[in-house]
């Protein structure tokens, strides 16, 4: 008898009315505003205005999340395209079924859309946005909890997980809980990028190439632990290949960067000065009353210099008239 483990949800899904709300959109939708949240706060603090994080984040949010699907289906064809599958299916992204490295690719491309558009330096906003998208990534590793899919080897830990559906091949057991080990690991790898881009002045793009190595690290050992079907390439899962050149090709690009570029950029976003984001209508309401007050001075001086004219000319006259009587 198990005395302690993770239940899972008895469904995924909630229906209000002819409304269906599923438990892995929400987690989705959670993390891209937390991420966008946090990118902002950073973007501010490096000089950017407010509300430009959100403002790409619309290019860059609908590219991650076609790259994302694009990486699952193309990796996991057999599961739309094999014999007795709906391709259709493929299409049903609320389902589950996004990758990772894919959301990345595509998300880096609709940024660099919208970082082109607003002449701003694409290293310096995935910089400000790279703790938030691993946060977000630890908020959507529990929508594979809700659809009870994503999980490791049969374990008789206290914290294992508790599978209960049988559908598309499952097999009902208590198993390693890999959603939750890579959402802590998320957290970690955000904690991480935030200090050491305090500590090291990380820019150009390292505080993100950071993310993604230490991303790569935890995701090669909880993929390790996955029992779910993948392709194998030498003994090992595809996407263990995968963070292990894409961990290789973050070190190096960290390395090569701090060499040619070192330090941070100097000016993130063009026309920005500083405390514009937060000072603007302040500057411009004491520039009015400076103006109003310099317009009521000028007022008064011309007054009294006309009415010391006019004293002026009386006491001619009266001196004047004195003489000639």
């Amino acid at each position: 008898m198990e005395l302690a483990y993770i239940p899972s949800p008895s469904r995924g899904v909630i229906h209000l009315g002819p409304i269906p709300l599923r438990g892995y959109a929400f987690c989705i939708i959670i993390g891209v505003f937390v991420a966008v949240w946090l990118g902002n706060k950073r973007w501010v603090a490096r000089g950017g205005r407010a509300g430009t994080v959100a403002d790409i984040a619309v290019w860059a949010v609908p590219f991650g999340l076609v790259g994302g699907r694009l990486y699952h289906v193309i990796t996991d064809y057999e599961l739309y395209f094999s014999e007795g599958r709906d391709w259709v299916d493929a299409f049903k992204i609320w389902e589950g079924g996004l990758g990772i490295w894919g959301a990345i690719a595509l998300g880096a491309l609709g940024a660099w859309i919208g970082c082109r558009r607003r002449g701003i330096p694409l290293p310096a906003y995935a910089d400000a946005v790279a703790p938030g998208i691993a946060l977000a990534q630890a908020i959507g590793r529990w929508g594979n909890w809700f659809n009870q899919e994503l999980y490791g080897k049969q374990t008789d830990v206290p914290w294992a997980l508790h599978i209960t559906s049988s559908a598309d091949g499952r097999v009902p057991g208590y198993y390693h809980p890999t959603f939750l080990y890579e959402s802590l690991w998320c957290i970690g790898v955000a904690l991480l990028v935030i200090w050491a881009d305090r500590r090291f002045k990380l820019g150009h793009g390292r505080a993100f190439a950071l993310y993604v190595a230490a991303y790569c690290v935890g995701r090669f050992w909880v993929e390790y632990m996955r029992v779910d079907d993948a392709h194998h390439i030498l003994g090992l899962r595809l996407n263990n290949w995968t963070a292990l050149v894409v961990f290789l090709l973050a070190v190096v690009y960290i390395v090569v960067s701090a060499k040619k570029r070192p330090g941070r950029e100097a000016v993130v976003e063009p026309g920005v000065s500083d405390g514009e984001a937060e000072g603007d209508g302040e500057d411009e309401s004491k520039s009015d009353v400076g103006a109003s007050a310099e317009a009521d001075g000028a007022d008064k001086t011309d007054k009294t210099d006309k009415a010391e004219e006019a004293d002026g000319d009386v006491k001619d006259e009266a001196q004047s008239g004195s003489k000639k009587s």
